[in-house]
């Protein structure tokens, strides 16, 4: 294996009731831990979706668009234990490693961070190094994941769509990239900053980016590219309409850490 691991890597899959990052839902949740040692342990676990409402936990609908893809549907979750109630046992799993996934870098990672925040469970996944399998198949050969698969592994992917199969397709084209791409660096941390290029981000939405002196940015709406606590100076309201906008409760933290240091 050329990936050289100084901690535990985790390769892991979401399905979801969705693919809105602040509304949605984890349904099931598979990983796949390797430890720098080669040795590896893994697990699934479907997860019943609730959200708050007439001031009581009531369990989400997964919509049958949704479940048409994964094949999970409200019955299947019905008597698994809520994210909350999986968030301790989850959030020792992937606290001593880096993260790595397929197509993760803009929703598995920041789904997996607002469910932990909701969750009350304290989890510093910024620190972490994130290699998105994806962005280097993209780069190379862009395609989807059972064809990244077919491609790099020799093999079609049966099961696709389940957490567990492109958990594990994902470990495998991964170390498959690593082997052909002798260009890609060998460890985590060099990996996942040459995959994050010049766009850091200090949120998991990208709505929020560092520029080159390492200061928070706006990346979307009229103050894009502008220093985000200069704006909060000069326009006050626009931290408040933030707050109150559809934005994931993970960015509007970073928003609330920046306006407290003024």
């Amino acid at each position: 294996m050329r990936l050289q691991l100084t901690r535990p890597l985790i390769f892991f899959d979401l399905e979801t009731t969705g693919i809105n990052i602040a509304s949605d839902r984890i349904v099931e949740l598979s990983y796949h831990k390797l430890f720098p040692d080669g040795t590896a342990e893994g697990k699934t676990v479907r997860i019943k979706p609730v959200r708050w409402e007439g001031g009581q936990e009531v369990q989400m609908h997964i919509p049958d668009e949704a479940a048409a893809v994964h094949g999970i549907h409200d019955d299947d979750v019905a008597s698994c234990p809520t994210f909350k109630q999986l968030a301790p046992q989850l959030a020792e799993v992937f606290a001593d490693g880096d993260i790595a996934g397929y197509n993760s870098t803009y929703f598995d990672v920041p789904l997996l961070a607002e469910e932990f925040l909701r969750a009350g469970q304290t989890i510093d996944l910024k620190s972490k190094c994130f290699v998105d399998a994806f962005t280097i198949f993209q780069r190379h050969e862009p395609r989807t994941l059972t064809a990244a698969y077919r491609f790099y592994c020799g093999k079609n992917l049966e099961d696709a769509h389940s957490a567990d199969a492109d958990t594990m397709a994902t470990y495998e084209v991964l170390m498959a990239q690593m082997e052909r791409y002798t260009d890609l660096p060998a460890t985590v941390k060099e990996l996942s900053d040459y995959l994050a290029g010049d766009k850091r981000m200090a949120d998991f939405a990208g709505r929020i980016l560092y520029d080159q002196q390492g200061k928070e940015i706006f990346n979307f709406g009229k103050y894009k590219g502008q220093r985000v606590i200069d704006v909060f100076r000069r326009d006050r309201g626009y931290y408040s309409w933030l707050l109150d906008g559809d934005f994931p409760e993970y960015t509007k933290s970073v928003f609330k850490r920046i306006y407290l240091s003024l």
